[in-house]
């Protein structure tokens, strides 16, 4: 009988213990042991000894350099829990719209018996091994500490600068998104940004550079796609590996796909003016996709929070083009106001998100976008992106 050992007490790892019967939790947040209601045993951190354990499966956050994952010595990946049953699989990553891709995919293929999981927020556990297909979104972390269980169909959106702290660097964060290619096989396909289209893997590589380059591969008409921006290469991947699977392109279908709130949702105070809620943006690229879109207004910008270690040179560079005024909010205020003196950009620092939302009342008018797109983690301040999402609407909603 193996003895299951449980790194972190989180989503992921208390599906498996509900799945494969009680395990032993070993989490920061525990100081002496206790018994869950499930009869899971939860543990110190220091309490962990690989002499007693067959098998340690980490929640995909916990860092390598941490003190369970340096003393491990049977670690395995939930993906690689699963390789043995895990049916048809299509994994998709990237740093931005893994998520809204995940989601438009399932829309497109839920008919033919597919499930969506992984870092969407449904762990492997949960899903049934007897399924058509998988679609997982894939985080870096899985990646990282994932060496067996491999994609059918693998999509990787394009690169940026995220996760730093945990990787150590830009260049280990890009190997753990580019690792699977290498295991995959003839006849499995790979879509993929055209600056990898050399690596070196026996699938079939479909490249792209943008979402005009892959439609036109897969002959689908983006005049004829209701979504725009970033969201429209979420729409274009979705529907490309529909046609790859079942020669189909439904223009109708994927235009009914709602997107979820938190990502470039709009709504309008009591004078008609507009306030943009981006809060999933969390790293540098996924606000200058959000800037792409408004480029031509007048932008007030709220940026800020827990930057993850990444350089933001990049974003302020871009911003330096465009008519912007910056409200920096969050831990790394220091960092960004110094950019923003470097880049000549108008800026504020504000105490919190509502006396950022209260200075940009002051001056926004019906020709210009407030927009919270923050560059930037949310935990230094709220309890998640959702949160400080919510506050940034309830804050608009009491504007008069």
């Amino acid at each position: 009988m193996q003895k299951i050992s449980c790194f972190g007490y989180g989503i992921t790892t208390k599906a498996i213990a509900k799945k494969f019967g009680a395990c032993i939790f070993y989490d920061d947040n525990v100081s002496r042991p206790f018994k869950d209601k499930y009869g899971n045993h939860l543990k110190p951190v220091s309490e962990f000894n690989p002499k007693y354990s067959s098998l340690e499966i980490p929640s995909p956050g916990i860092p390598p350099y941490h003190q369970l994952i340096k003393s491990s010595l049977h670690l395995k990946s939930e993906y690689d829990l699963f390789a043995s049953d895990m049916p048809f699989s299509i994994w998709i990553t990237g740093t931005n719209g893994k998520t809204t891709t995940t989601q438009m995919m399932q829309h497109l293929l839920k008919h033919r018996g597919s499930q969506a999981g992984g870092n969407i927020g449904i762990p492997l556990a949960q899903l049934d091994t007897k399924s058509s297909i998988w679609i997982l979104e894939t985080s870096s972390f899985t990646l990282h500490y994932t060496n067996e269980a491999r994609a059918n169909i693998y999509v990787l959106l394009p690169i940026k600068p995220d996760h730093l702290d945990w990787h150590g660097s830009f260049e280990a964060y890009e190997r753990a998104k580019l690792k699977p290619i290498a295991t995959m096989q003839e006849g499995e396909a790979v879509i993929l940004p055209r600056k990898y289209a050399d690596i070196d893997t026996p699938a079939f590589l479909i490249p792209y550079d943008d979402a005009d380059d892959l439609a036109e591969y897969f002959g689908i008409n983006i005049d004829k796609i209701k979504f725009k921006g970033a969201f429209l290469l979420d729409a274009v991947i979705a529907m490309g590996v529909d046609k790859i699977l079942f020669d189909s392109v439904d223009y109708e279908k994927i235009n009914r796909f709602i997107i979820e709130p938190h990502r470039q949702e709009e709504l309008y105070d009591y004078r008609g003016r507009v306030w943009v809620n981006d809060t999933k943006a969390t790293n540098i690229d996924a606000t200058i996709q959000a800037l792409k879109v408004y480029r031509d207004k007048k932008i007030h910008l709220i940026i800020g929070g827990d930057d993850k270690g990444v350089d933001l040179k990049e974003l302020f560079e871009y911003m330096s083009s465009l008519h912007v005024r910056v409200y920096l909010i969050g831990t790394n205020q220091d960092k960004t106001s110094k950019l923003s003196d470097k880049f000549n950009l108008k800026y504020l620092t504000c105490k919190s998100l509502k006396d950022a939302i209260s200075s940009i009342d002051k001056v926004h008018t019906q020709d210009s976008v407030a927009l919270l797109s923050p560059a930037a983690a949310s935990l230094d301040q709220f309890t998640s992106y959702a949160q400080r999402g919510d506050i940034f609407k309830d804050e608009i909603k009491k504007l008069s």
